[in-house]
């Protein structure tokens, strides 16, 4: 996952670009990239995956002049794209996952088109996206005919000579949200960017809408979809803590999700302890609902260790897990424990990382609680797990099955013989005294959103 933040000021903007692109690390591990407008477009990008933006961008973005900008961290691809077009200069971000890339691709080769932001063979999402884009009359008229043609989804910002155009995907898996500060405007991933620059939250811009941002302040250009798809990861691990999407913030869905859980649950233990970071807030919840005492059996060591999760290789994934987390015996020996996370993805760091540390400082009891049902497909929508094989509950299935099956809707039913099996063969891969996760209709509750306006894909395979 990427996160973008674009600023339309007064006077100069690199400061709250700066420092608002910065507020997004959380979501990309491998580039970052600004770019301004004054008199020409100057654009910097950098590799960030041995160390933080903050180091690579603050002695550069000090002679980044300009009113206008626009910066990306990136999960994947390098960022911004610079395209000189028809249409005049510009630079564009995006976040999300176009899953008919080589379609495209085939597509605009047989039209002439080349491409030049390759990396290990792979087309860069933004460059894909700017070359579909000037396909159209005016770019606002590319944009549209672009999310019509990609399938999955591409939330985008644009920096012109004039201004900033700003598109969320036709569905709102990955929302926009516009900010007002004095005369200055911004628009970001994460509502968590604004806080501390000053600006507040204006408008939630709909699935598909594109505004322009100027000086004057903003215009719709193109009228957004009814029909709202938002994921309903960002709430329960992708999204930071103070961010808020549709108004409901993350930490509160994440202490509600805890506290479902406690509901469900009957288990003896003497404390409920979290893996950071985004665990923490669902054991908080559990630990408010039950009444046992919430205690730091794990910490992080913040410096330098992002997520583990968003890495795109195996081995940096591995590393990461095994480094930033430490456990404190003095804690956890002799004691039962109950441990909240949002999620097993793969479960080989829960495995043979997070499980091993505890049992090794002595954990008389382990106890897993998951703030979403089993992970059923990889997204189609994000660049995240790219495979089924990948999953820990397709990892059981098949060991269950002693095959690989397509149809798995009897294993997503939370109520079969099969689900329990399921959970009971990663109950003992994990090696854990027990395992419950959430239901989906409590994960729902927990959010405050229809199901009808939820991404659910991940765990039900049903998108819109």
């Amino acid at each position: 996952m990427s996160g973008i933040f674009g600023v339309v000021g007064k006077d100069d903007c690199r400061q709250d670009l700066f420092y608002g692109t910065d507020y997004h690390s959380h979501l990309g591990t491998q580039f970052a990239g600004l770019a301004v407008w004054k008199d020409e477009l100057v654009r910097k990008i950098h590799d960030i995956s041995g160390t933080q933006f903050k180091a690579k961008f603050y002695d550069e973005y000090k002679f980044m002049a300009g009113d206008k900008g626009i910066g990306v961290i990136s999960a994947k691809d390098e960022q911004p794209v610079y395209v000189k077009s028809r249409f005049g200069p510009f630079a564009i971000v995006t976040n999300g996952y176009i899953e008919n890339t080589d379609e495209l691709v085939d597509f605009l080769y047989k039209e002439g088109q080349s491409f030049s932001e390759v990396a290990d063979g792979s087309v860069n999402m933004s460059e894909l996206a700017a070359k579909l884009i000037i396909r159209g009359k005016d770019i606002p008229d590319g944009i549209k005919k672009m999310f019509a043609q990609i399938q999955g989804s591409c939330s985008l910002l644009i920096l012109t000579e004039k201004g900033i155009y700003a598109a969320p995907d036709r569905y709102g898996y990955f929302p926009l949200i516009l900010g007002k500060k004095d005369g200055d405007w911004a628009v970001t991933s994460e509502t968590s960017a604004f806080h501390n620059l000053g600006y507040k939250v204006n408008k939630y811009l709909a699935p598909g809408e594109v505004v322009f941002i100027d000086r004057s302040g903003f215009k719709v250009i193109e009228k957004g979809n009814a029909k709202s798809q938002t994921c309903s990861f960002l709430w329960i691990y992708t999204g930071f803590p103070a961010s808020s999407y549709e108004g409901i913030n993350t930490e509160v869905v994440r202490e509600n999700s805890g506290r479902a859980l406690a509901k469900r649950d009957n288990v003896n233990a003497d404390m409920v302890c979290g893996i950071p970071d985004s665990g923490i807030a669902h054991a908080i919840g559990y630990a408010m609902e039950s009444g046992l005492p919430y205690r730091r059996a794990l910490v992080k060591y913040t410096p330098g260790y992002g997520r583990s999760y968003t890495p795109p290789s195996q081995e940096t994934r591995d590393l990461v897990a095994k480094m930033k987390l430490i456990p404190i015996e003095d804690i956890v020996k002799g004691k039962r424990v109950v441990i909240c996370d949002d999620s097993i993805v793969r479960g080989t760091q829960f495995k043979n990382y997070t499980i091993k540390k505890l049992k090794d400082c002595g954990v008389k009891e382990i106890h897993l609680r998951i703030a979403c049902p089993p992970l059923m497909l990889p997204c189609k929508f994000n660049f995240s797990t790219r495979s089924s094989h990948e999953l820990a509950a397709r990892k059981a299935i098949k060991a269950l099955e002693g095959k690989d099956i397509s149809d798995v809707s009897e294993y997503i039913d939370e109520n079969s013989s099969k689900h329990k099996k399921m959970v009971e063969w990663i109950r003992k891969d994990l090696d854990v005294d027990s395992l419950t996760y959430q239901k989906l209709s409590d994960m729902i509750q927990a959010i405050g959103l229809s199901k009808e306006k939820l991404c659910q894909y991940c765990w039900t395979g049903k998108q819109p």
